[in-house]
């Protein structure tokens, strides 16, 4: 495929950004305490990384571990903070008790973004109802991409879910470009490729030493290689 496949890599400061940058990756998504599944970093680390790499940024809006909102006054101020600082682009996902999407929640943050892109996260692999949660928000201002494994359990699990997904591109619900992600593997991109999945987000896999290291270009490099195979 001529296509370039979009490449996301998590970064966790500005050691981070760099060497995303440097090893070929397209947007990085910007997040603190991994331990949590990453939150919402200080407003002083994006404007940092914004100064210290020219590629885009995605900035998660996520302030508790759990993918419950918790003090949704608290989330729409920290999008307002963050779109004052100059950021441009975010990642969020609200679901209520029953597993549904909040949908109240998501317009009252996405109503803080003045038209931002932003991607739905993982927690779509958490919804009951991946198909009613996608058509609820079909049309929501900005929304331009779904973060998905295919499965709460990760790729391995959830392939015949993104492959079912991606044959649907175009139809109601499944207009958004598919960023595949959690427990994504060099093995998985050739196939996901093959169905047309063409965006890629990795965490882990870009630090050889763990989520205690840096990322690392050449970790980058060799998964910018294999997209771009």
């Amino acid at each position: 495929m001529s296509k370039r496949a979009v490449l996301e890599v998590i970064a966790l400061g500005v050691e981070d950004a760099v060497a995303a940058q440097a090893g070929g990756a397209d947007r990085l998504e910007l997040v603190t305490d991994i331990a949590a599944d990453g939150l919402t970093p200080p407003v002083e680390t994006f404007v940092g990384i914004r100064a210290a790499v020219d590629i885009d940024l995605r900035v998660m809006l996520r302030l508790a571990d759990g993918f419950a909102v918790g003090d949704v006054e608290r989330v729409v101020r920290t999008a307002r903070s963050m779109r004052d600082a100059g950021a441009e682009e975010f990642v969020l996902g609200f679901l209520d008790a029953e597993g549904g999407v909040d949908i109240e929640t998501v317009e009252r943050v996405v109503g803080a973004l003045d038209g931002c892109r932003w991607t739905f996260h993982r927690a779509i692999d958490r919804a009951a109802d991946r198909d009613a949660l996608r058509k609820q928000l079909d049309g929501m201002p900005g929304l331009d991409t779904y973060l998905t494994a295919g499965s709460a359990a990760g790729v391995d699990d959830g392939l015949p879910v993104l492959l079912a997904e991606a044959a649907r591109g175009g139809e109601p619900g499944y207009e958004q470009r598919i960023l595949v992600g959690g427990g994504l593997r060099l093995d998985h991109v050739p196939g996901l490729r093959a169905a047309g999945i063409d965006a890629f987000h990795i965490g882990g896999a870009a630090r050889p030493q763990g989520w205690d290291g840096p990322v690392s270009a050449a970790a980058v490099t060799e998964w910018r290689s294999a997209l771009d195979a």
